[in-house]
């Protein structure tokens, strides 16, 4: 068995048990996953035990994992987690000075989302459009940062539910809130590269931690009936 059947192996889980495919609580079954995903025993122990390193599965008994269930309360603070895991890096990206290319490429990600926003309302599909660009927009400057141990913390920060900037919670039932939240966020956008290009480390690590509490205020606006908008597993 390659490692890239095993690392397909672990995505498919991952990626069902953030959809909700695999509810929380639920206990996993060796021989009925095995059977279910079409796989042999031995790659699925190593994804289980790699999801349970993550965090999205908790020990249950000697050989068997339940599916954690997670408070908002772990979210909440996970989304603190990931504004100072990434202030650092805006902050570090500011002071070392901002490349060209990733210039142009933030420069891009604020068009796509001005042109999101320019309709006044959000259409069909610009939630998952807006999530895309948003998580490419937080991962440039992450990614420029060049911190092995700020990207491997985000890594598995990310694997909570609703903190991954690709991971927009959207409620259809209070769409226009949501429009003007994420219309707010968007200007947040124009601040952090604005603070960037000009080396303003201090004002950008403020900026990124502040970003966050759009994040919060848009899963608290969504509980108790939550949709999880993914633009990227």
């Amino acid at each position: 068995m390659n490692e890239t059947t095993q690392q397909a192996i672990v995505q498919t889980l991952r990626e069902r048990i953030l959809s909700g495919e695999l509810s929380p609580g639920q206990r996993l079954v060796e021989a009925h996953i095995a059977q279910w995903l079409g796989v042999s025993r031995t790659p699925l122990r190593y994804a289980l035990s790699v999801l349970s390193s993550e965090g999205l599965l908790d020990r249950s008994g000697s050989r068997g994992y339940v599916v954690r269930r997670f408070s908002v309360r772990d979210v909440l603070d996970a989304i603190d987690v990931r504004g100072v895991l990434e202030g650092l890096a805006a902050r570090s990206v500011a002071e070392s000075g901002v490349s060209p290319a990733l210039a142009a490429a933030l420069d891009d990600c604020l068009r796509e989302g001005d042109d999101i926003f320019d309709q006044k309302r959000l259409k069909q599909g610009d939630d998952v459009r807006y999530a895309q660009m948003n998580g490419r927009f937080h991962a440039l400057i992450v990614d420029a940062a060049q911190n092995q141990a700020v990207t491997a913390a985000l890594s598995l920060n990310d694997k909570i539910p609703f903190v991954s900037p690709f991971t927009i919670a959207f409620d259809e039932s209070a769409r226009e809130r949501q429009f003007m939240m994420l219309m707010y966020a968007h200007r947040q956008h124009h601040a952090i590269v604005d603070a960037l290009k000009k080396g303003e480390g201090a004002r950008v690590d403020a900026l990124m931690k502040e970003h966050t509490h759009i994040s919060k205020e848009s899963l608290n606006l969504s509980l108790p009936a939550l949709h999880l908008i993914a633009g990227a597993a």
